[in-house]
C-alpha cells in the first residue's frame, strides 16, 4: 500500500511575530529589487550640448574640440554638430546650439541625448548683461529639472569664457579665478532676483525676455530659506572652469595637434564626465 507523504508547510512553527518579520523582509527585498530594476533601466545621453547667450563663444569653442585649432567664427543661427577626440580611441559628439532669443530653446530638443551641458559664459561682460545672462541659464536649468525619471539628468558645467581678456589686480587671483569667481555671484545674485519674484508671487516677466514664462521652476535649493547658490541646487551639482580660445589662423604647434588653448580644464572635465559609469 503506498503511503502518500504530508507535506508540512515550513511556516507552521512559526510564530505570529516571526510571520509577520518574514513577510516584512519579502516586501522590503522586494522593493529594493524593483529600486534597482528601475535605476538600471534609466536611459542617459551621450553627447556633449553647449549651449548660452549669444556671443559668448562656442561656436569657436566648438571648432576647437573638433579640430584642435580655433577657426574664425560668427554668431551661429542654426544648430551646429561636430565629433571630438575624447581619449585614445574614443569620440564624443558635441552638439552647439544658438544663444538668439528666437531659437536657443531647441537645446530642449537635444537634452534627452546630452550626458552633459556646458553653459558658455562671457566673463569679460557679465558684469553688463548678468540679468539676460541668468535668464537664459534659469531655462536650462528649469528643462533639466523637468527631465521625466526614466532619464537621468545630464552633468552641468558653467564656463567662464573669455578669461584671457579678464583684467586683474595682482593681489586678487588668476584671470581664470577671477571669472569663475565673477560668473558664480552674478548668476546666484541674479537666479535669487528671479527666485524671489517668483515666490513673492510678481513672476519674472520684468526681468527677462519679453513673454518669458512665469512658472518657471529650477531653482529650489536646499540652503536656509531656499537662498539659490549653485552649491545648494537640489536638481544636481554645478561644476565650474576657466576657458579661453585663440581665434585666428592655425598655429604651428595646432598643426600637428598639439592644443594650446585654454580649455584644457574642460577636457580633464569631460573625459572625467564621461568615463564614468
Amino acid at each position: 500500500m503506498l503511503v502518500t507523504p504530508e507535506v508540512v508547510p515550513f511556516t507552521n512553527g512559526l510564530s505570529p511575530q516571526s510571520l509577520l518579520l518574514l513577510s516584512l523582509a519579502l516586501v522590503v527585498g522586494l522593493l529594493i529589487v524593483i529600486a534597482f530594476s528601475r535605476r538600471k533601466s534609466r536611459s542617459r545621453g551621450t553627447a556633449l550640448l553647449l549651449v548660452g547667450p549669444s556671443d559668448a563663444g562656442k561656436t569657436a569653442m566648438l571648432s576647437t574640440l573638433a579640430f584642435t585649432g580655433t577657426l574664425p567664427s560668427h554668431t551661429s543661427l542654426q544648430v551646429n554638430t561636430s565629433i571630438m577626440p575624447l581619449s585614445p580611441g574614443s569620440i564624443l559628439a558635441v552638439i552647439d546650439v544658438p544663444g538668439h532669443p528666437r531659437i536657443r530653446d531647441q537645446f530642449q530638443e537635444h537634452l534627452v541625448n546630452a550626458r552633459a551641458v556646458a553653459f558658455v559664459v562671457d566673463a569679460s561682460t557679465i558684469s553688463r548683461n548678468g540679468s539676460a545672462v541668468a535668464e537664459h541659464l534659469h531655462h536650462v536649468l528649469h528643462a533639466i529639472t523637468s527631465l521625466p525619471p526614466s532619464h537621468l539628468a545630464p552633468a552641468l558645467l558653467i564656463l567662464a569664457n573669455k578669461c584671457d581678456l579678464m583684467k586683474t589686480a595682482t593681489s586678487s587671483g588668476s584671470p581664470t579665478e577671477v571669472a569663475i569667481s565673477r560668473v558664480r555671484t552674478i548668476l546666484e545674485r541674479e537666479l535669487e532676483k528671479r527666485r524671489e519674484a517668483q515666490s513673492s508671487g510678481i513672476g519674472v516677466e520684468g526681468l527677462g525676455a519679453e513673454g518669458e514664462r512665469s512658472d518657471m521652476g529650477g531653482l529650489d535649493c536646499s540652503s536656509p530659506g531656499g537662498v539659490f547658490k549653485f552649491a545648494d541646487w537640489e536638481g544636481g551639482e554645478v561644476d565650474f572652469a576657466g576657458t579661453w580660445v585663440n581665434v585666428g589662423e592655425l598655429k604651428d604647434d595646432e598643426k600637428e595637434g598639439v592644443a594650446t588653448d585654454g580649455l584644457a580644464s574642460l577636457r580633464s572635465w569631460l573625459r572625467a564626465t564621461f568615463t564614468t559609469t
